[in-house]
């Protein structure tokens, strides 16, 4: 059986193969996003509502 490779490896060296840079910042705010939806329906949600 072949060793699997990660999604996420496997869309750095998508991005770094095809020169395609412009999506590694679009990559970090979804991931942003999606860790500050997660902490908004957790206990952390007070804290961080202080910061906006």
């Amino acid at each position: 059986m072949a060793k699997r490779k990660s999604i996420i490896l496997e869309l750095f060296e998508f991005i770094k193969v095809h020169k395609t840079y412009w999506l590694a910042p679009i990559i970090v705010l979804l991931l942003l996003t999606g860790v500050l939806i997660i902490l908004g329906s957790s206990q952390a949600a007070p804290f961080i509502y202080t910061l906006f």
